[in-house]
């Protein structure tokens, strides 16, 4: 079971990208999807969805592009995962069991409940500028 779909994960190291490439304001999607090999229009949906959250500026025309709504240490993982995924990591169960609740909890429930709530506090602590300060280990251009 992957927690994080693609498109999550593409949106992450988009949002990276970004926040390592302030300074040059406004990119073109073509250039982003270009430079981080991922399709163009799969990238546009994700940038739509970022862009709804506040969490992407864009501006159309010649000079447009997209660019961080936000600085990037006002910016949490949490945040890019909520606007592309939704909160479903951190409310479904793990087996994938329709039928698990706090009421009638499958065997990992506990367990699983106490990791989310772990996961989500330290992707709301974690922001972009954490990410970007430590990039080498991450290997981001």
């Amino acid at each position: 079971m992957a927690l994080l779909s693609k498109s999550c994960l593409y949106g992450l190291r988009t949002a990276i990208y970004f926040a390592k490439h302030t300074e040059n304001g406004y990119i073109p999607i073509s250039e982003i999807a270009k430079e981080l090999e991922i399709p163009p229009d799969f990238l546009a949906k994700i940038l739509q969805k970022l862009t709804r959250k506040k969490l992407m500026n864009s501006l159309r025309g010649v000079k447009g592009g997209v660019k961080l709504g936000k600085p990037p240490g006002k910016i949490s993982l949490y945040d890019i995962i909520q606007a592309i995924d939704g909160d479903n990591i951190f409310r479904k169960c793990f087996l994938g069991l329709e039928e698990c609740s706090e009421e009638t909890p499958c065997p990992l429930h506990d367990n699983w409940k106490e990791f989310r709530v772990n996961l989500s506090e330290m992707l709301k602590s974690s922001s972009l500028n954490y990410l970007i300060e430590n990039r080498e280990f991450l290997r981001i251009k």
